[in-house]
């Protein structure tokens, strides 16, 4: 998993994952995101190179998400695959972790925390 991030404005974040968010993946991830989701005003997780999606590597958006919400912010998801965006779907996560499907409108979703 690679992970590459990039300040939007002031106090938001654009992160790029390309990989595997697996067992493997969700290592790489879980301490750039916990310290991003507790720094930043805004998060927009790009998910167009994520190939699979386990368990883990939701818990670790999950827990990105809810840190975000408490301090008033949000986290998107940026164009993640098909397969991706229904596993989320059909875990119930939409209103959580909300998909968008262009960087204007992840932009936008979080540009209120900005």
């Amino acid at each position: 998993m690679e992970l590459v991030t990039t300040d939007i404005g002031n106090t938001a974040a654009r992160v790029a994952l390309v990989g595997k968010l697996d067992i493997a993946g969700a290592e790489v991830v879980a301490l750039p995101l916990a310290t991003l989701a507790g720094a930043k005003q805004g998060l927009i997780i790009d998910m167009s190179g994520v190939s699979f999606l386990s368990s883990i590597g939701i818990r670790h958006l999950i827990m990105a998400a809810n840190v975000q919400s408490r301090r008033g912010a949000r986290l998107v998801l940026l164009n993640p695959t098909t397969l991706i965006a229904g596993v989320l779907a059909n875990a119930g996560l939409a209103d959580l972790l909300p998909i968008v499907h262009s960087e204007a409108e992840a932009i936008s979703a979080v540009s209120f925390a900005d």
